[in-house]
């Protein structure tokens, strides 16, 4: 991104999207932030104080061809950031329509806007999401590597978490097949693959961001689908022990906003570039679910998390990522610890209530 383009970013009134404007907004020479402002992320339906003031924000949705028409009559975006998504994995099994409207239709109408318009913006940044891996690769003891594909409900009701004699692998995009387990995995599969034949036909550079759980300042503390980290801090910072869904050793990569931001910026900045496979955004790092629980409820001093046995269909048991191609190709690399990350957030929530 060079001084004086012109950056839309849709959904961008959100988590990301704020923590985004706030380093490169006052940069560009219009920053124009499309987002429907939804009761489940803006609680006020108001324009978020946390959006950079010099952020141009348009209240309209992405499925909405009048309210691409009317965005486009007049600009012309040299890039364009597509945040825009409605992201809760369990919900997303019982609100598939709603998934499917919003990130595919919304994706959709996005481009065919662009073809009315006849535009063709010269970078495309997708953010997607872990979710498209489903599962992922496991390896048997003697090495063998398969893809068990989703637990099923039968298979989680009778506790049996995990795979027989097997260990889970992080995941990367050079190399593992993408088997979302969820309708929100299934439809960001769909995004990445509708953007890249899209700017494919229109020689249009298109860079896409697989994000593993983004957690940090900002995130909406009223959203339930928001993410366990915020509705762990929660539970602990008012005495309360923190319930742990299976035996607690379910496995994710959590990564600060500040370093998925920082992704963002270093994508934007070093522009365009040849690499065809996305880029795998995370620490690194496998955690627990209990690991993260203790950690959040020794900083407030709370009750020992406990294990409940419940479970999310859908939910995978391992998520975590190979970030060496992302460090090897990309000027970026995760800055914060979980604990260093955990104690900001904690700080902020003081902050909000």
């Amino acid at each position: 991104m060079a001084t004086g383009d012109t950056v839309l970013v849709t959904g961008g009134a959100g988590f990301i999207g704020c923590a985004l404007a706030e380093r490169l907004a006052p940069t560009a020479d219009r920053w124009v932030v499309l987002d429907n402002l939804h009761p489940q992320v803006h609680a006020s339906g108001q324009r978020p104080d946390a959006l950079h003031q010099s952020s141009e924000l348009v209240v309209g949705d992405v499925t909405d061809p009048q309210t691409w028409d009317d965005l486009l009559c007049d600009f012309r975006p040299d890039i364009v950031v597509h945040l825009a998504a409605e992201t809760g994995t369990a919900q997303s099994l019982s609100e598939a329509t709603r998934h499917a409207q919003v990130n595919v239709v919304g994706t959709t109408e996005m481009l065919d806007a662009f073809g009315r318009h006849d535009h063709v913006p010269g970078h495309m940044v997708l953010s997607s999401s872990r979710a498209v891996y489903g599962e992922g690769a496991w390896q048997k003891s003697d090495g063998t590597l398969f893809f068990p594909g989703q637990r099923s409900h039968a298979q989680l009701a009778e506790g049996q978490w995990d795979f027989p004699d097997a260990a889970s692998l992080p995941s990367s995009s050079i190399g593992t097949l993408l088997a979302p387990t969820s309708i929100y995995g299934a439809t960001k599969v769909a995004q990445e693959h509708i953007l890249t034949a899209w700017a494919g036909a229109h020689d249009a550079a298109l860079t896409v961001l697989r994000l593993q759980n983004v957690y940090g300042p900002g995130q909406s503390l009223t959203n339930s689908y928001t993410g366990i980290v915020s509705l762990f801090s929660q539970l602990a910072r008012a005495g309360k022990s923190i319930p742990l869904y299976e035996d607690g050793s379910i496995v994710r990569d959590f990564v600060l906003i500040d370093d998925v931001a920082d992704a963002f910026v270093a994508v934007l900045q070093r522009g365009p570039a040849g690499r065809s496979e996305p880029y795998d955004i995370g620490t690194g790092l496998a955690t627990t679910i209990a690991e993260l629980a203790r950690s959040i409820a020794a900083f407030h001093s709370a009750p020992e998390p406990h294990i409940t046995g419940q479970f999310r269909d859908g939910d995978v048991r391992a998520a975590s990522c190979n970030i060496a191609p992302t460090l090897a190709e990309l000027s970026w690399k995760p800055r914060f610890a979980l604990d260093e990350g955990i104690a900001r957030l904690q700080e902020w929530i003081e902050s909000q209530v």
